[in-house]
């Protein structure tokens, strides 16, 4: 008999309806003989609705009071969903994660996970019971709640999975699994039937909102197979698992796009050592994440640096460099927040060569312009106009034939 851990998201739970819809799906893997433990995210747009109430109240309340209201949200679905198994006649109950020993740092509204105690969850488990536990959240060494920060549930469920030793973790939500891209965008992305850690984790990072970065490196470190599937059928989604051989034949497994970033400049700086270092000493402590970075030495020994953060980090980003420019005698600070990052990712590019060109040749031919480029080992990333966004991300997945994907690789588009 084996442990399946499975994980609804808030669309999933968002009325009574669909809560006897996940009741009846954990019901059915409990009934094919598996030990199931459910975590659970807060209903529909519930933790949305607590933040407004929050702000409605006060302009800067507490982030412990914040964690403890936020946490309200999932112990209302953890309950429903406990009596939505009662009543089909199975055995279940709810808890916590403070109940359940999800012990985490006392950082409120962005804790991470220290320990979990399995005792109580293994007693009920080993009673027949299934378990619903409240996703998101825990609490510290002082037993306050504190929450994990968005889509904090997939980590939840994760951890629980990697610590139990689950066979899988099956995370269900409103979409059928993971696409080449968008598909709200590029109707033509196919739906991938496996994807690798290291791949999806440069997709979360680049803004494609299938999970948690935080779950996916639980995930890999503890190799923990995830099935990411739809809550309204039955089609099988895609599995995120460690690479394999056949993984590699995919040159580019998937295209991103996402205008969630601004660039700044700073000009005519003093060419000499250092400089950079002081810039990137004081973004950093002011707690900006740094995305890509270009410099260029113009003429008469001064130099431009240009960098990119996220939208809610460039108000605070271009109030630093304009100090910045003052203390170092720099010229003048430029921003733009009407960039957007395209990015292509695939393990495949580490054997593969040409992957750059063939990018950047399908841009050129639609006259799109790139700012900047960045890359690593499974991904190009590159900053253009937001105005063309949609059209560079439909003709780059075109470029790739990612609408042609070898059909072993891929499952039936919804």
């Amino acid at each position: 008999m084996g442990l399946i851990v499975q994980k609804f998201g808030g669309t999933s739970v968002a009325d009574a309806e669909r809560i006897m819809a996940a009741a009846q799906r954990v019901v059915k893997t409990y009934q094919a003989g598996n030990k199931v433990v459910v975590v659970v995210s807060a209903r529909g747009q519930t933790t949305d609705e607590l933040i407004d109430l929050a702000y409605e109240v006060s302009d800067n309340p507490s982030t412990r009071e914040l964690d403890m209201l936020l946490s309200t949200g999932e112990q209302v679905s953890i309950a429903l969903v406990a009596m939505a198994i009662h009543a089909l006649g199975y055995p279940a109950i709810s808890f916590t994660g403070g109940q359940v020993g999800i012990i985490t740092d006392s950082y409120h509204t962005k804790a991470r996970i220290k320990n979990i105690s399995t005792r109580r969850i293994t007693e009920e488990l080993n009673k027949g019971t299934i378990v619903i536990v409240a996703g998101f959240q825990g609490v510290d060494a002082d037993y306050n709640i504190t929450t994990l920060g968005r889509g904090g549930s997939d980590t939840t469920a994760v951890a629980l999975a990697a610590i139990m030793k689950a066979e899988r973790c099956d995370i269900f939500t409103d979409v059928n699994g993971i696409y080449t891209a968008d598909p709200r965008l590029v109707p033509e992305a196919r739906k991938l039937s496996r994807i690798s850690y290291d791949e999806i984790l440069e997709l979360a990072s680049m803004g494609a909102q299938v999970m948690q970065s935080r779950s996916i490196e639980f995930a890999k470190k503890y190799d923990v197979p995830i099935h990411v599937r739809s809550s309204f059928s039955d089609t099988e989604g895609t599995l995120i698992c460690k690479e394999g051989k056949e993984m590699e034949d995919i040159v580019v497994s998937g295209v991103t796009v996402t205008k969630d970033e601004a660039k700044i400049t700073i000009r005519g700086i003093p060419d000499r050592p250092g400089q950079a270092a002081i810039i990137f000493h004081e973004l950093a402590k002011k707690n900006v994440n740094v995305d890509m970075i270009i410099q260029n030495t113009s003429a008469n020994n001064l130099a431009d640096v240009t960098f990119t953060v996220s939208k809610k980090d460039a108000k605070e980003a271009l109030k630093t460099a304009e100090k910045i420019k003052e203390e170092i005698g720099a010229r003048e600070v430029n921003s733009d927040s009407k960039i957007a990052k395209l990015s292509v990712v695939g393990i495949g590019m580490r054997g593969h060569c040409g992957v750059a060109e063939k990018m950047f040749s399908a841009l050129a031919e639609e006259k799109i312009n790139i700012q900047m480029i960045s890359t690593s080992e499974i991904k190009i990333s590159c900053v253009i106009d937001e105005s063309h966004a949609e059209r560079a991300l439909r003709v780059v997945h075109h470029a790739f034939q990612l609408d042609k994907i070898p059909s072993a690789n891929l499952v039936t588009h919804h």
